[in-house]
């Protein structure tokens, strides 16, 4: 969309209100023909400032677009939380206008306030927002002896932050609840997560997380190859070993979008999203009982995004879906036309992975290999188990895996 109205005055104001704003922010606002912010941060605001204030309504996003176009000839000023381009207003303005429409002027972050009260380096903690989100979205990040922010939705996420550590193997985490940070009813308060006992306290809260795991806790970290029992399901899944070398193949980077087709308990589809935040995955999967194993296992994995579809043929026939960077195909390989419609829907540049473990689906993939290029791998397991007294080897079922970057 493009603007064509005066600069917009994006300026962040934290807990400190108006007091806290330098010479540029206030002038910022007292030239403003209008005001948008939520009602909190309007109330920061002398009375005497900043022109017409118009409150957001809810929902926000949908009717943005309008607001600006009603008042596009006149000097608009938003008022955001602290960085307006720290998960704030600003960023969603610079996608809808462009960064050329703003003049943003920020204020400290949460997080750098957060970071500055409790002596941790900033640069080396991660951010989570909880923020419209569910809170296991904070799970990926737990590792033993890690600190991290969560930015909280409301009063009530730090209990349920806490009770997401006692549920999954880190009940001994320290979490710090600091509200109205910079603010003069600024407080910080800390309990362990075992014997959580803090009250619901100020709405405007940042969490921070010393993480511990408990005693015998099964680690789960962002690289791919988590333990098979950490997935819950039928048996249908790419085991472990066999499952880092495919992700490995398909080369997930940030923000990319994966088809992991064949679902089975989406553990293609969870790794892939567990290796950034910003990562996407659409599962196929034929089956309603796994469907829903696909959205369980997702949501204890803490990658909640992953989204859930049926048979992929039937899907693409029916809806237009995002071209994808990359397409796993785990399941359904000798079904006919399906590799070939997975290609036609790849990018250019994307990469096409399929693994087959029966001689049928193996023999299509040496022979789209043969007509398409690419490369052909087979991986074979062994697992040590118990024979007797002693140990054996038992091989795993063999797995053919067939690769390939899609050309221009």
């Amino acid at each position: 969309m493009t603007w064509r109205g005066p600069a917009i005055a994006v300026v962040g104001i934290g807990a400190d209100g108006w007091d806290g704003l330098g010479a540029a922010a206030r002038d910022a606002v007292a030239a403003a023909e209008i005001l948008f912010g939520s009602a909190r941060q309007l109330a920061l605001v002398p009375m005497d400032l900043g022109g017409e204030r118009r409150a957001w309504p809810s929902p926000l996003l949908p009717a943005l677009p309008g607001l600006f176009a009603e008042h596009g000839s006149r000097r608009i000023c938003v008022l955001a939380s602290g960085d307006p381009m720290f998960y704030g207003i600003g960023v969603t303005l610079a996608r809808l206008f462009g960064p050329a429409a703003l003049r943003v002027l920020p204020q400290p972050s949460s997080a750098s306030l957060a970071c500055a009260r409790l002596g941790w380096a900033l640069a080396d903690t991660p951010v989570v927002s909880a923020v419209g989100r569910p809170v296991a979205a904070v799970l990926p990040d737990l590792v033993d002896g890690r600190r991290l922010l969560v930015l909280s939705s409301d009063e009530h996420t730090p209990a349920d932050i806490a009770k997401l550590l006692r549920d999954n193997g880190f009940s001994e985490s320290t979490v710090t609840v600091l509200e109205q940070l910079g603010g003069r009813e600024e407080r910080v308060r800390s309990c362990a997560a075992a014997s959580w006992e803090l009250d619901p306290g100020d709405p405007l809260n940042i969490v921070a997380i010393d993480c511990a795991a408990d005693a015998g806790h099964l680690r789960r970290t962002r690289v791919p190859g988590l333990p098979d029992a950490v997935f819950g399901g039928d048996g249908q899944l790419t085991k472990a070993e066999v499952r880092t070398l495919t992700l490995s193949a398909l080369a997930p980077a940030p923000g990319e979008l994966l088809w992991d087709v064949g679902g089975g308990s989406g553990s293609i589809a969870i790794e892939w999203c567990r290796t950034h935040p910003a990562c996407r995955a659409v599962t196929f999967e034929r089956l309603e009982r796994r469907r829903q194993q696909i959205t369980a296992n997702a949501a204890a994995l803490g990658v909640p995004q992953v989204e859930v579809r049926g048979e992929v043929l039937a899907e693409l026939a029916m809806h237009e879906m995002a071209t994808p960077d990359a397409i796993f195909v785990g399941g359904g390989v000798t079904q006919a036309g399906l590799l070939e419609t997975c290609l036609a829907h790849l990018r250019h540049g994307g990469r096409l992975v399929a693994n087959a473990v029966t001689a049928e689906s193996e023999s299509l993939l040496v022979t789209m290999a043969a007509e398409r290029g690419g490369e052909l791998r087979k991986f074979q397991i062994y697992r040590a188990e118990p024979l007797g007294g002693f140990t054996a080897w038992r091989p795993q079922l063999p797995v053919a895996q067939w690769s390939i970057v899609k050309s221009a």
